[in-house]
């Protein structure tokens, strides 16, 4: 048996439950010593009591009794060399990039990471991001695979540690662009409602106040075509998976082309790429690593540009839509 350790999530950890977390890293560990181990509170996630379905985020510290095999094993990974295509598809979406960080808009269909059946991701394709540095870009946030726009890479340990605490204490703040059916009503408003994952392929969903956990959203309705369909802007305060496409679709008015959520009344009859989920990680403010502000913006991907075309929606819409919930968030959620 092996002494207490306390162990930082990595960035390519994060996101992931906690169970899957320990059969990653100590695969010895049989699910329901596991599961003991969380009940009597023996395993606890920055100091506190977890539970095995709880996602953890890089940079969170993983209190780790003493177990049979005490070193963590690292993750195996198959890392493939980028084909020349795709190392060029990748190079051309950097939108910023200095000695510590990497900025770039993600394609829409792009996975960050891999899995079952899904060959090209973006971790796959971080060495084509090196540009002479000796080391990998490290993830340190996700976007959804059918989310598009800004995502950030910390070109060191150090970026990463610092970037990490930045999403992690709420220093961060990420805008995203929406085409959603309908118009929310009120057309101004914050979303607090929790979230779990339902069994199967049914994605995380609004629970009752004791469920799941507290999912926190704003959003403000900048323009709308009739009752028909509305642009969205969104502001996270908690990054729940798949957290606007639910608070969305809660709303009554889910996004565009988003049929795991809104069905197939997503797939309005007539409007461009409307089987394509209409979500954009529009901009990032975030404190940089060596000191100042970074803030980074990506432009609409092709298919809701062409949505924007067709109902007029002006682009170049700069403006802080939220500045007037500054005190409001200040009191609350931050």
């Amino acid at each position: 048996m092996g002494q207490v350790q306390s162990i930082a999530v990595a960035a390519a950890d994060a996101e992931i439950r906690l169970d899957r977390w320990f059969k990653r890293h100590f695969p010895d560990l049989s699910h329901g010593k596991l599961e003991q181990l969380l009940r009597t509170g023996q395993i606890r996630l920055d100091g506190k009591r977890a539970a095995a379905r709880d996602r953890v985020a890089a940079g969170q510290i993983v209190r780790v009794p003493p177990l049979p095999a005490a070193n963590p094993q690292p993750a195996a990974a198959r890392i493939v060399e980028p084909s020349a295509r795709d190392a060029k598809m990748i190079q051309a979406r950097v939108l910023h990039r200095d000695d510590d960080v990497i900025v770039i808009d993600k394609p829409q269909g792009l996975a960050v990471q891999g899995g079952t059946k899904t060959d090209l991701h973006l971790d796959g394709l971080l060495d084509a991001l090196r540009f002479g540095a000796e080391e990998r870009p490290r993830l340190v946030h996700r976007l959804d695979k059918d989310t598009s726009g800004v995502l950030v890479l910390a070109r060191s340990a150090r970026a990463a540690a610092k970037l990490a605490e930045a999403f992690r204490d709420k220093a961060a703040r990420k805008i995203y662009w929406a085409a959603v059916v309908g118009v929310p009503k009120p057309e101004l408003g914050r979303i607090d409602q929790r979230l779990a994952k339902l069994p199967g392929r049914l994605g995380e969903r609004v629970v009752p106040d004791d469920d799941g956990k507290r999912a926190v959203t704003y959003y403000r309705t900048v323009a709308h075509a009739g009752d028909r369909l509305a642009w969205v802007a969104l502001e996270p305060v908690t990054g729940r998976t798949h957290q606007l496409r639910a608070h969305c679709a809660a709303l009554g008015t889910p996004i565009l082309g988003d049929g795991k959520y809104g069905g197939a009344a997503t797939h309005v009859p007539g409007v461009p790429g409307n089987r394509r989920v209409h979500l954009h990680a529009r901009a990032l403010t975030i404190p940089h690593p060596a000191g100042g502000t970074l803030i980074v913006m990506a432009p609409l991907p092709p298919h809701m540009r062409e949505t924007w075309d067709f109902f007029g929606f002006e682009d170049g819409q700069e403006r802080d839509v939220f500045a007037d919930l500054a005190p409001e968030k200040a009191r609350g959620d931050r």
